[in-house]
């Protein structure tokens, strides 16, 4: 069995990740940012078959079995190695962190900004093709309306709280990914987390968006400006858990344990 890496290195591993993401040709960042809106629109697809494969007797459990499925799209990203608006916040920070931060910043909006529209534009084309009357199973699009319906009333305060949730779980996929060395390990963990998301359900900005505008453009009781806020308040979200909570907590992580390893306190050895 592999040793577990140490938390510094996982940092470290995780900037050298961070740098590639952020010095990627413009082309590059295109293709993939567009390649993971529409890849995880399968998952989309898949939590709306299995949910209307499910008889209405089974109640709760329809969700989970959707949930199941959902976690195969966040598999595909992964193992594609997509770029996901809010999967690329640890690994760039990282980067940034270890090297010249003021040289980066340009860098790091940019990523954020395309991989963000890049997704939706992607994501958003799919979803016009799965909203054709009769593209979907039977009774998938009446799922994935319900689904719709549900994020777009919901008050704005827990698609805020439940936005924290799920930017804190995608960005610390991103961790547990660099910490797993072997590709089957990276599949559990990106399948794990994905179904977490989606049984909350946890809002992840494009998922949320693309399943609301889902709705808008099917029969669910949906408006343009439902998408908009949704989008806005799932976006803070993200930030403040992707962010805020996961990726500057192992920041901080690292920079204390460089700072103890630099003055040579708390080792092991001195504490045996």
């Amino acid at each position: 069995m592999a040793k577990a890496l140490d938390p510094a290195k996982i940092f470290e591993r995780s900037a050298a990740e961070g740098s590639r993401r952020l010095n990627q040709t413009l082309l590059q960042l295109l293709a993939t940012a567009f390649i993971a809106g529409f890849t995880v629109v399968f998952g989309i697809i898949a939590m709306g078959t299995v949910e209307a494969l499910v008889p209405p007797e089974w109640g709760h459990l329809s969700k989970l079995l959707g949930a199941l499925a959902f976690g195969l799209g966040i598999v595909f990203l992964v193992v594609g190695r997509a770029e996901l608006f809010s999967e690329n916040f640890f690994d760039p920070i990282a980067a940034m962190f270890q090297s010249d931060h003021h040289r980066l910043v340009g860098k790091l909006v940019r990523l954020w900004v395309v991989s963000l529209i890049l997704n939706l534009i992607g994501g958003a084309l799919f979803i016009v093709i799965a909203s054709v009357n009769g593209t979907l199973p039977h009774g998938a699009a009446e799922a994935l309306n319900r689904i719709a319906e549900e994020i777009a009333h919901r008050p704005w305060l827990p698609t805020f709280t439940r936005a924290i949730i799920g930017g804190a779980l995608v960005a610390l996929l991103s961790y547990l990914v660099i910490a797993s060395e072997e590709t089957i390990s990276r599949i559990v963990v990106a399948y794990v987390v994905g179904v977490l998301v989606a049984l909350g359900p946890f809002d992840h900005v494009i998922v949320s968006m693309l399943h609301v505008g889902f709705g808008l453009l099917s029969t669910a009781n949906v408006e343009p400006s439902h998408v908009a806020e949704v989008g806005l308040i799932a976006l803070a979200g993200n930030l403040v858990g992707g962010v805020g909570l996961v990726t500057l907590s192992h920041v901080a992580q690292d920079k204390a344990a460089e700072r103890n390893s630099r003055h040579g306190g708390g080792s092991e050895d001195e504490a045996q």
